[in-house]
């Protein structure tokens, strides 16, 4: 699966916003705990305590939703564009911060470092490692790991991929961005989350979904409500004419 290149945030931008968040929500003692972690971490002190902190932190710090006002989603898009973590939870965000204490200067130990946490991870563990790829550096060596999510039969982990997070969107090469939003609909998940889908529009995907929607009149299924607007940015003026009557088609059906 080719990827596209981009360019990337610094980590430290992540990791600051991450940290004011955190503080806010965290018991005092819970704050400690990630603060000498993170550090020990930074400074090279082995992996075990890494491991130790990620597979334990929605017992340290709790599974409760992370509180963001709009200052703090601005805050984000201004560090990474496109990253929202208006969704994410507190050990979500915990486990993202322990990664980012990781040392990247030698990429081939980074990249070994990470492969092991995602061999170890539970579904939630996952989940927080796949929604972190756009703020993780050596952005060019995570494509195995982007393919993988996108293919995932685990909607969660798709959804992690997917939804809500810019790197899909920015490093998948066409053919696979496209097949990946006609599983967003296949999956029941909301086309309208995935990051860059109106900048992604094209010809080739309007035909997919049209040809889909086509297939499910014809069987007499009902279509993905957000098939129209996610086909629409990418048709020509004969595939936006088809689609007008489709659209109207399946109104019809179901009226």
């Amino acid at each position: 699966m080719a990827m596209i290149k981009t360019a990337h945030m610094p980590v430290t931008d992540a990791m600051t916003l991450l940290d004011s968040w955190l503080q806010r929500q965290l018991k005092a003692e819970t704050s400690v705990w990630l603060c000498d972690t993170c550090a020990s971490v930074a400074a090279g002190g082995g992996t075990r305590a890494l491991f130790i902190a990620f597979s334990t932190a929605g017992r340290r710090a709790g599974r409760d939703d992370l509180r963001l006002g709009e200052v703090d989603r601005t805050a984000a898009q201004a560090a990474r564009s496109g990253w929202d973590p208006v969704r994410w939870s507190i050990d979500q965000a915990v486990r993202t911060r322990l990664v980012l204490a990781l040392p990247s200067s030698d990429a081939k130990a980074w990249l070994t470092t990470l492969d092991q946490l995602f061999a170890a991870a539970g579904l939630e563990e996952l989940v927080a490692l796949y929604q972190a790829l756009p703020l993780f550096p050596h952005q060019d060596l995570l494509a195995p790991r982007i393919a993988e999510g996108v293919r995932s039969n685990m909607k969660p982990v798709f959804n992690a991929v997917a939804l809500d997070n810019p790197i899909a969107g920015e490093r998948l090469d066409r053919d696979a961005w496209n097949q990946t939003v006609l599983k967003a609909l296949f999956v029941a998940s909301p086309v309208a989350r995935m990051v860059g889908a109106q900048r992604r529009a094209n010809t080739t995907l309007a035909q997919m979904l049209i040809d889909y929607a086509r297939e499910r009149i014809a069987a007499k299924r009902p279509v993905p409500g957000d098939l129209w607007d996610a086909a629409r940015p990418g048709c020509d003026t004969a595939q936006r004419v088809e689609l007008d009557r489709l659209q109207h088609s399946a109104a019809a059906a179901t009226a």
